[in-house]
């Protein structure tokens, strides 16, 4: 079976009280399970779909490795048209450091 937007990078919302944003690789969608899997995974928090700033959740730099969505919960899917840019680590201004890696 053709799979066209796999390791796509997609922006996902999921319900019903979370509202949480996540922006990752598309993994997998697994019809017989009804599961969207996301890997290098990146929360964006609520951006204020909550509606009451004491409600908000906020995003975070971390980046999970693999996260399986139940399809159920998903609000929204959308492919993002680029690639997100993950956190790069502050690097000492040092003069004996070539590069990072």
């Amino acid at each position: 079976m053709h799979r066209p937007f796999i390791s796509s990078f997609l922006e996902l919302t999921n319900l019903p009280l979370s509202l949480i944003s996540y922006v990752g690789r598309l993994h997998d969608i697994n019809s017989e399970n009804h599961t969207v899997a996301l890997e290098q995974v990146v929360s964006h928090g609520t951006e204020g779909r909550r509606g009451d700033p004491a409600k908000e959740i906020a995003g975070s730099d971390n980046v999970y490795e693999y996260i399986v969505f139940r399809g159920g919960d998903v609000k929204d899917l959308r492919i993002e048209e680029t690639a997100p840019q993950p956190p790069q680590p502050q690097v000492p201004d040092d003069p004996a450091i070539l590069g990072v890696c």
